[in-house]
């Protein structure tokens, strides 16, 4: 019985080394020790919890205070209904009048209601022209109602616009850096009414992984019930789905400590091997976990040089010829690079090597990796963007 004790805590003694050093101990027969691939995260940081999700609000509304870079009232009626219905509602009859004012704007207002907001605490507002304005740079908004998906009104937003664009303009010359026609108002929706919030009514937790995997969330669930074993004397979570991870809420715990215990365990993060490709910027972004099997690639760049020298031909003297120009097209092709490299990806260093010995740029690296997984020895998923 001792023996048998001795031997059970020297597999715990190990299973505990490799767990400070990264490793998992596999269920298999044997067992077979495997390097994680991915690397230790907080549960808050890869987790959300279902409870807690923002709601988007959108409104309609007018900014005022342009110099002279609002809507033109003509090309935007609405801007001039929704102007005469403000003055209206203020109490300025606008009957029999038109008006031609360039210093206002009609905009498209959105924000995100954070989980577990009260009345009366303030949030970040973004504001878009929705007319023909060149900027909303010195506008303000007036008051404008935020409303949800259900039609109800959850905050009002005003106050002056910060624009981070900067655009200038003269007679032959013209420089714009950023957006102009959209800003913020950092603080400046307040909320007027908040949703109902049924968390402690619930019977348990639901984490959402931000990045779905099997592998994160069975890990997720076991390091949770390490926890709850120690803590509170039985397991607690479960893996339903490579998304979500449901935990119940123990007897003696308060759900709110209870989160803010959970949400600070620490599990080790596992994703698909991805190539992600941007073919119109050229960006390349390779996993961790990307292999590819030896292959032998050669890039070239096929260059195709035309020279036009066309030349004059002379009339003999004394005859009744005219001076011509005769064409003369000289075309050369020429294959640049051509190298042939062998590449082999056991980790990304290697792969990354291998590509740059090439000497090819990012245009060239991308139809490489294309056609290495078109070859079926890119062993990861491929993502054009």
């Amino acid at each position: 019985m001792i023996r048998r004790l001795a031997k059970i805590a020297a597999v715990w003694a190990a299973m505990l080394c490799l767990a400070g050093s990264g490793s998992y101990l596999t269920p298999e027969p044997g067992f077979s020790f495997v390097q994680p691939a991915g690397a230790a995260s907080r549960i808050k940081d890869i987790a959300s919890l279902q409870a807690a999700r923002d709601n988007q609000l959108i409104g309609y509304g007018l900014v005022v205070g342009l110099q002279g870079t609002g809507d033109g009232l003509r090309n935007s009626p609405f801007t001039e209904q929704s102007l005469r219905a403000m003055l209206q509602n203020l109490g300025i009859s606008t009957e029999g009048g038109s008006s031609r004012a360039n210093n206002v704007a009609a905009v498209i207002v959105t924000a995100n209601l954070p989980p577990f907001a009260s009345l009366g605490s303030r949030i970040d507002v973004t504001v878009s022209s929705l007319g023909d304005a060149t900027s909303l740079r010195g506008g303000t908004l007036v008051m404008t109602s935020l409303s949800g998906a259900d039609g109800q009104i959850y905050a009002v937003a005003q106050g002056s616009i910060v624009v981070s664009g900067v655009s200038a303009e003269g007679d032959a010359a013209t420089l714009q850096q950023g957006i102009t026609t959209a800003g913020r108002l950092p603080g400046g929706g307040i909320i007027e009414r908040e949703i109902p919030a049924k968390f402690k009514e619930v019977g348990g937790l639901v984490f959402q992984l931000r990045n779905p995997d099997f592998s994160t969330a069975v890990g997720m669930a076991d390091v949770i019930n390490a926890y709850a074993e120690a803590r509170y004397g039985g397991a607690i979570a479960e893996a339903r789905d490579s998304t979500t991870v449901a935990v119940s809420k123990p007897k003696a715990a308060d759900l709110a400590r209870l989160t803010a215990e959970l949400e600070g365990l620490i599990v080790e993060t596992d994703t698909p091997a991805r190539v992600v490709i941007n073919e119109r910027t050229g960006t390349i972004v390779i996993g961790s976990d990307v292999r590819v099997s030896q292959v032998a690639v050669t890039h070239g760049t096929l260059t195709v040089q035309i020279n036009e020298t066309p030349t004059v031909v002379q009339p003999a003297p004394f005859s009744e010829g005219v001076t011509a120009v005769e064409p003369l097209t000289d075309i050369t092709a020429g294959v640049d690079g051509g190298k042939v490299a062998i590449i082999d990806g056991p980790d990304l260093r290697t792969l990354v090597a291998g590509l740059n010995s090439i000497g090819v740029k990012p245009d060239g690296i991308i139809a490489i990796l294309q056609g290495i997984k078109s070859a079926g020895a890119l062993h990861a998923e491929l993502v054009l963007q």
